[in-house]
């Protein structure tokens, strides 16, 4: 079942966050996931969201999406992303009822 990487933040630093961007890409699409929304200015429908910008990884399933999180690769870059943004991050299942 497919798992989302779902992000929601400010960027602090958007030179540093571009320089992340770069670096992440690759480990990415070598995790085989794709993008499958990136959107710098969401609309908040309801509740205080930390920042307006917001990512969506679509990876074929939750094994997937950590291996790629919990890769030397990601980790290695991971920091540049948490030191320049403010906000959360979640990982969801396509449909998972508990």
């Amino acid at each position: 079942m497919a798992a989302y990487f779902i992000a929601q933040y400010v960027v602090k630093d958007a030179n540093a966050y571009r320089q992340y961007q770069k670096a992440a890409a690759p480990t990415v699409q070598a995790a085989g996931a794709k993008l499958v929304a990136f959107d710098a200015a969401s609309e908040v429908m309801e509740g205080t969201p930390p920042g307006p910008q917001t990512i969506v990884l679509e990876f074929p399933d939750t094994e997937a999406a950590k291996a790629w999180y919990n890769s030397p690769e990601y980790q290695e870059i991971v920091g540049m992303r948490l030191e320049n943004t403010e906000g959360f991050s979640v990982l969801a299942q396509s449909f998972n009822t508990g």
